[in-house]
């Protein structure tokens, strides 16, 4: 597929080919990312309905929620320790290849038919995913030339594109295999997706910049023994904890899921407040790292709605949506492909659009796509609403959520393409890939807020909860927009 989309162009930093107008090795990080994407959210639909199916775990739909926001926010928390051994230890493209076998490694377990083994294939996956996605966005900016490049946006987008179209064919293919098939087998089809982008990474890595290659700040001796000292120290900490609470017979799932989610919360905020008091940072670097703060924040409300899209409005569908056409009827996980084939319908046009309005000069900036999208996200949540009042014991039209997963893309494309791409504007030199794991560390907030709430009882698929998530998302839309000017002069020279 890449090879018949690249054509000869001189010039290209680390190509000699483009891809769709890109750099060749943007063809590459493409594919990867849309098998690797392909393995993630085909496991990803399944999950919450394996978690609550009588031939899965049969929890109920609060637990279910709970472990589904566990791990997604762990999966992008560990996206920080995967800059970071990008940055420090093996550079990006050697943490990528190891993070794509470590994905497939879990998916294998996951498949093996025991409950005993189920949580540590989901595990293994967050590990992978966390060290695969800081790495892969960080070698993608590595193709252009610099911030200034004006094809950078654009191939961000290009890049997105390969994202939701592994997510658009996943639930298709994965997600009928585990729920018509036979569960496990979904999730053995999720490794063979991930073991086809590993291939083809080591296979079309040649056309990689020679940036991604690089350590940029390579550990010492010193430092290495001192960091496996601390990690040996934690881990033994953490061993000790809870084979204490497993032996008094205490343990249940709430001591696994509440610890992790509050370190998802509190991780964030103290990885940011380190990066804006480090003193080595220059004046216009600590300047652009206020400035983030800002996107960071947008983010992890829009992220903590977004999310639900695959639990809370996923498991609402399973119960209450239409799932028939002309008397057939489809899996309900199919609901999941909307979402990505919208972002491929939608992407290339918003890419289209954000290049003419540049060549008009009138191009809304960063801060103005943000509140954009994060009012179009709390429209989705109010068109949630009425559904859930209609429904009651009866089923509702499936157009319903194909307009509440439409309002969501739109306000995603505002979002998360432009969020990855502005993170790589405004990181500081020191940090690099280290500042792509803070941006993923947003889902990791916005996720530990939903995953908390379900865990503490409250019933994300109330009116009243739905309502109140929707205002919230609004209102930081509005907010952000206020305040464009003053995130805009923190900015400084990124548009």
């Amino acid at each position: 597929m890449a090879s018949s989309l690249t054509k000869d162009s001189a010039g290209t930093p680390g190509s000699e080919k483009t891809f769709f107008g890109h750099p060749r090795g943007l063809a590459t990080l493409f594919m990867t990312e849309m098998w690797e994407r392909f393995s993630y959210y085909g496991m990803r639909a399944l999950l919450p309905l394996y978690l609550v199916a009588p031939g899965g775990l049969n929890l109920d739909a609060g637990t279910a929620i709970a472990i589904y926001s566990v791990y997604m926010s762990t999966v992008y928390l560990l996206c920080l320790p995967g800059g970071w051994f990008g940055d420090r230890v093996w550079g990006p493209r050697k943490t990528t290849a190891i993070a794509a076998s470590v994905i497939v490694l879990g998916h294998l377990v996951l498949a093996l038919p025991s409950d005993a083994t189920f949580y540590l294939g989901l595990l293994l996956v967050a590990l992978g995913s966390g060290l695969l996605k800081a790495n892969i966005s960080t070698m993608v900016g590595h193709l252009y030339n610099g911030p200034a490049d004006p094809r950078r946006d654009g191939g961000f987008t290009v890049f997105y594109i390969g994202v939701n179209l592994g997510a658009f064919f996943a639930p298709l293919a994965i997600g009928t295999v585990g729920q018509k098939v036979n569960w496990h087998l979904g999730f053995a089809l999720a490794a063979l997706g991930m073991a086809f982008g590993l291939v083809q990474f080591l296979l079309g890595s040649r056309h990689l910049s020679e940036k991604s290659d690089i350590v940029p700040k390579p550990l010492s001796a010193a430092e290495r023994a001192a960091t496996l000292k601390k990690a040996m120290i934690w881990l033994l900490i953490a061993v000790v904890f809870y084979a204490i609470v497993v032996g008094t017979g205490t343990y249940t799932l709430t001591w696994a899921t509440v610890p992790l989610l509050l370190i998802g919360l509190i991780v964030p905020i103290v990885v940011l407040g380190r990066i804006k008091r480090d003193k080595e940072l220059t004046a216009t670097e600590q300047s652009k790292v206020s400035g983030y703060i800002w996107f960071f924040v947008a983010a992890a409300v829009f992220w903590m709605i977004y999310d639900q899209g695959a639990s809370t409005v996923a498991l609402f569908a399973k119960d209450h949506a239409d799932t028939s056409v002309f008397g057939w009827e489809f899996p309900v996980s199919w609901f999941q492909s909307i979402n990505p084939v919208l972002v491929m319908a939608l992407a290339p046009v918003a890419a289209w659009l954000w290049l003419y309005m540049n060549r008009k000069g009138n191009e809304p900036n960063t801060v103005v796509k943000f509140g954009v999208g994060l009012v179009l996200t709390g429209i989705s949540f109010f068109v949630f609403l009425l559904p859930l009042t209609a429904s009651g014991d009866g089923k509702v039209s499936p157009w319903w959520l194909v307009l509440i997963y439409f309002c969501q893309t739109v306000g995603e494309l505002c979002i998360s393409p432009v969020g990855l791409s502005v993170t790589t504007k405004m990181a500081p030199a020191k940090y690099g890939s280290q500042m792509m794991g803070v941006w993923f560390l947003a889902v990791t907030a916005g996720d530990a807020v939903a995953g908390l709430l379900s865990t503490y009882g409250v019933d994300l698929n109330k009116t009243g909860v739905v309502a109140a998530e929707a205002a919230l998302a609004v209102l930081a839309g509005v907010a952000v927009y206020m305040y464009r000017r003053r995130v805009k002069e923190l900015m400084g020279d990124v548009h």
